[in-house]
């Protein structure tokens, strides 16, 4: 992934993410989330109980939007992601549990759970320096985290 992409994500907080409900509609939540560069993982802390914590069990499949914390208006800078909600690993989910409550220590007096997003795809767009950049990131084949497969 390039550093550019990854630096961004790192240095904001607050995501929108889509899930599709029954009837196929999209549905979305915003959530505070803390990324993991190194494998490509979202993490993200919500109720069990919500509306979206059932349809994204229901439906792994997501899709979802970065802005910058703070909006410039003569700056169009974020990035727009597709991926899936690992569960069912232990070990992921010990590891997503530690490095959410360490970056976010204030998460510990809400309850709930921790859920994991493989990113598949990234695209960034970046008009910083006056010219509009896009930036294309894919999961390799070799960096693939489908649930039978998350510890690469």
């Amino acid at each position: 992934m390039e550093q550019r992409i990854q630096d961004f994500i790192r240095e904001q907080h607050i995501a929108t993410i889509c899930c599709i409900d029954q009837a196929h509609h999209p549905y979305c939540f915003n959530c505070m989330y803390v990324f993991n560069e190194v494998k490509g993982l979202l993490y993200f802390k919500s109720g069990s109980g919500t509306h979206h914590a059932k349809l994204i069990k229901e439906n792994p499949m997501l899709s979802g939007t970065v802005l910058p914390d703070q909006i410039n208006l003569l700056v169009v800078k974020g990035i727009q992601f597709s991926g899936h909600l690992l569960s069912g690993d232990e070990d992921i989910n010990k590891e997503a549990y530690r490095i959410y409550h360490k970056r976010l220590p204030l998460a510990f007096v809400r309850p709930g759970e921790i859920f994991v997003v493989a990113i598949d795809a990234i695209k960034m767009m970046d008009s910083h320096h006056g010219i509009a950049k896009k930036y294309i990131w894919q999961r390799a084949e070799q960096m693939n985290l489908s649930p039978g497969n998350v510890n690469n």
